[in-house]
């Protein structure tokens, strides 16, 4: 098969780390050749609540004898859709209450950027410095790291970037500025956590000038952070905020959700001014609704506080310099990236998946899935203190 694997699919990385998967269940992953790996990335932060959750199962194969693809979205009023929106809405802070459901996170992006140009009639937007949103042209013009798409441009115009965490950058949002975009925790930069009511300043300079402010919470969103979504942490509400990832529990899904008021202007002047032909495909939105109604019927969102706090109760070792990040979006730090990809790897080695950020090479990855048991946690914390006194050892 990793023949077939690296002749026929379009590979992202020149070294992929190639695992030839056999099956996955709960929070371990099978290989073919009989080995089991503890799963601590979670299909980055997409497998919510774990591999082959029989909620999400069983909702995926009762749609599946009911009826797929019927329709391009928003013509025909389809239950799994329809409920997922409804029960979301009552989840969220007034005025979100309207949901569009897209394919993935980055598409979600691309419709909120376009609603806040529609919103406003302007067309600056802003984001961070060290930003990942996405990868398509519009979500990349706004990825605050050049290195990486600088041989993509030209890209949209008029983006500007301020720096996280910053206040006097602030500044750069004006009268001018159709939105601002932020994820509420920065991921690729490394798991930055926003502080002194920073989100709350952004909020209220988007306010004074009539910019829409957009959460990414592709990420933090569904449970991973304590709450379903990260901004619940920080007391403020977004304009529109966006969603993917963790949503589907496993399976390809995005969404952006906003005011019916904001939300309705994609309908007219001009009409279609979104569209797509599987947003809201009754399997993957049944399975998003399973996912959703998980979380908000259990312990699990509350429970991904306690399990970061035994993580960080273990997670002791000379080569970690800090444990970043807030409930089961966690990042350890060592001092290079040469000792965390030596790290990643012989975990791997040894049965556990560890995995990178995007920009930050000292960051080691932890973002199982949210029904990782304590037993679980301890069995992986011990398997990466294991693999860093080799480390340790070897250099002397």
């Amino acid at each position: 098969m990793l023949t077939d694997f690296f002749k026929y699919q379009a590979q992202t990385t020149e070294h992929p780390l190639a695992m030839e998967v056999s099956h996955a269940k709960g929070s371990y992953i099978y290989d073919t050749k009989g080995k089991k790996y503890l799963d601590f990335v979670a299909g980055v932060s997409a497998n919510t609540l774990g591999h082959q959750p029989k909620r999400v199962n069983d909702a995926i194969k009762k749609q599946l004898d009911t009826y797929s693809h019927v329709m391009v979205y928003g013509e025909y009023a389809q239950h799994p859709a329809t409920e997922f929106c409804r029960l979301l809405a009552e989840h969220l802070p007034y005025p979100l209450t309207k949901t569009y459901l897209v394919n993935s996170g980055t598409e979600a992006i691309e419709g909120a950027l376009k609603l806040a140009r529609r919103v406003t009639g302007r067309s600056q937007l802003i984001s961070c410095h060290n930003a990942y949103h996405g990868n398509t042209m519009g979500s990349m013009s706004v990825m605050g790291f050049e290195e990486r798409k600088q041989i993509f441009r030209p890209l949209i115009p008029d983006v500007d970037f301020i720096t996280f965490n910053n206040e006097a950058d602030l500044e750069k949002i004006t009268t001018k500025t159709a939105g601002v975009l932020l994820e509420t925790i920065q991921g690729g930069a490394g798991f930055i956590q926003p502080e002194n009511d920073f989100l709350k300043k952004v909020r209220q300079r988007c306010t004074d000038v009539g910019a829409i402010m957009i959460l990414d919470e592709i990420q933090p969103g569904f449970g991973r952070t304590g709450k379903l979504f990260g901004f619940q942490n920080y007391d403020i509400v977004p304009d529109v905020v966006v969603m993917g990832k963790g949503m589907g529990g496993g399976m390809p899904v995005g969404a952006f959700t906003a005011s019916p008021e904001m939300m309705d202007l994609l309908s007219h002047d001009p009409k279609l001014g979104h569209i797509t032909t599987f947003g809201g495909h009754p399997v993957i939105a049944a399975a998003s609704l399973a996912t959703l109604q998980e979380l908000t019927e259990t312990n699990l969102m509350q429970e991904a506080l306690e399990k970061e706090q035994l993580f960080r109760s273990l997670l002791v070792h000379p080569l970690i310099k800090e444990i970043r990040g807030k409930g089961l979006m966690l990042a350890a730090m060592t001092e290079s990236p040469e000792i965390t990809n030596e790290v990643i790897l012989k975990c791997q080695d040894k049965g556990l998946i560890l995995f990178w950020l995007l920009f930050e090479g000292c960051a080691i990855r932890i973002t199982p899935p949210l029904t990782l048991s304590n037993e679980e946690i301890k069995e992986g914390c011990g398997i990466i203190l294991e693999v860093m006194n080799e480390v340790l050892e070897n250099r002397g």
